[in-house]
């Protein structure tokens, strides 16, 4: 790829935070119009949770596939296919008649999103060649997402209160229909000098094993006995993969990665983190709305709480990250997250507002803090040609996280509520999925705290090089010995 002006380079920059921020604010923006999208297409706590499900889950299972696809056809081809599917998903999803078509749409809409972030990431990396630019650069990416989660559930009460649910869809559109012409005009194509091949029997194994994990979760409060076979089949696709990956030359997950012990404790920690997110959006809105009453934009200045200080952290993590490494941002987001999830589990924060602005806060500050060491532990001693797809793994187990993390504490939610409604039984039944919350919260703790030392600094250190000899053995024309 030619060298570009720093003006261009500024330009292609805008052009793929455009792309994070509809994807970004697409979630925070649907968790504060879930009880109107209830209440108007009559939806069970289930069907809500499907509505987030089934986004995440399509994003979690098609990231990786759609980020060896982009180096192998060209980023900008993908990404400007991404930009299209997303924009018609949105476009669907403002006119669903009903909730089986929302899901539909909405699993429509990550298909496009799957093909942008990672897509963006690449075009990023490969845009700014020098390593200090490049920083600032992922700084300013990253900032997106907690510009996303401040201005979302605002954007998101606005929009609901003032024209409908249906109008947080729209803010797509033009957004997406712009970052499509730019990209078109303003950035130049590029693809991985060897790109990996494709996997189709490890994606489709993921896809079942994701799919029907996620749907046994949430279908179990309604029908136990029914969900046996989909629970048999999340165990079956499990051992294929493990099975069948080992043998691929070029597999869609190298199961050697998780030899290296920040690796295995990155994708834990991505997963227990983003799962604390997702369960926690999706009690708050609920309660905020069905059962205190306050309106769409009322519960969306609720948030700010959180979304303030996410957004003030995730820089600070990155600049720790960077001078002192990984293990002070995720021991102080291990606190935070599991004090803030106890705080609501035992003494019911939700019934005083010093306590729920304090558990908001608490929350936001540890999301602020865990998400900058993830990806940095996941690389951390990894040869670089593996350490993209060892940041994929990472940005999978993220998506992977809130699919879970919004299955599980909804399905304890349901089973708790009953047939009762949300303001009678809703501070009693949402117990259980705070101290599940704050496991999570512990396990990003404990992982941070174990996983970051020396002996596991030696772990990656003797992976990276079983890594490095096994691919000189396949290709001995690369150069050894560079790790990142």
């Amino acid at each position: 790829m030619p060298e570009l002006s720093h003006r261009r380079r500024m330009l292609v920059l805008a052009i793929c935070c455009m792309s994070l921020l509809i994807v970004s604010l697409d979630n925070t923006v649907l968790n504060v119009a879930l009880p109107a999208m209830q209440q108007d297409l009559h939806a069970s706590t289930a069907g809500l949770q499907w509505t987030i499900d089934a986004y995440t889950l399509v994003l979690a299972s098609l990231l990786m596939l759609a980020g060896s696809t982009a180096d192998r056809i060209g980023r900008k081809r993908v990404f400007m296919a991404g930009l299209v599917v997303f924009t018609l998903g949105s476009a669907l999803c403002s006119v669903a008649p009903n909730l089986d078509a929302l899901i539909a749409f909405r699993m429509v809409q990550a298909v496009g999103g799957s093909m942008l972030n990672p897509v963006a990431m690449s075009i990023i990396t490969n845009t700014f060649t020098d390593s200090r630019e490049r920083a600032r650069a992922i700084g300013v990416w990253g900032a997106v997402v907690g510009i996303s989660m401040a201005a979302g559930p605002l954007v998101g009460g606005l929009l609901v209160d003032s024209v409908g649910w249906r109008a947080i869809f729209w803010v797509n559109l033009p957004v997406g229909l712009a970052a499509l012409l730019l990209t078109l005009r303003y950035v130049p194509e590029s693809r991985a000098p060897k790109p990996r091949r494709a996997d189709v029997v490890g994606q489709a194994l993921m896809i079942v094993l994701f799919g029907s994990l996620t749907y046994a979760i949430i279908e179990a409060p309604n029908a136990p006995a029914a969900i046996v076979p989909y629970a048999l089949l999340a165990v079956l696709a499990l051992t294929g993969l493990l099975r069948y990956e080992p043998r691929r030359a070029e597999p869609l997950i190298d199961l050697r990665f998780f030899r290296s012990a920040p690796f295995s404790g990155a994708t834990v920690i991505a997963i227990s983190a983003f799962a604390a997110l997702g369960g926690f959006l999706f009690l708050s809105t609920l309660y905020l709305q069905n059962v205190r009453g306050l309106s769409a934009l009322h519960a969306g200045l609720w948030m700010l709480p959180m979304a303030v200080p996410t957004f003030l952290c995730a820089p600070l993590s990155g600049r720790l990250v960077g001078t002192r490494g990984p293990r002070l941002p995720l021991l102080i987001a291990g606190v935070a997250m599991t004090t803030s999830a106890a705080l609501f589990a035992l003494f019911d924060a939700e019934t005083s507002d010093t306590t729920l602005f304090l558990g908001y806060a608490l929350f936001g500050i540890g999301f602020g803090f865990v998400n900058a060491p993830i990806t940095n532990t996941a690389v951390s001693g990894m040869p670089r040609a593996q350490a993209g797809v060892a940041a994929a793994v990472a940005s999978t187990s993220r998506q992977l996280g809130q699919t879970l993390g919004v299955a599980v504490v909804g399905a304890v939610l349901a089973a708790g509520v009953g047939a009762s409604s949300y303001r009678e039984k809703f501070v009693t039944a949402a117990v259980p999925g705070w101290w599940i919350l704050t496991a999570c919260g512990l396990a990003v703790l404990l992982l941070g705290a174990l996983t970051t030392g020396t002996w596991a600094r030696r772990t990656a250190e003797r992976t990276a090089e079983r890594l490095e000899t096994a691919e000189l053995r396949q290709n001995p024309t690369l150069a050894s010995g560079s790790r990142s």
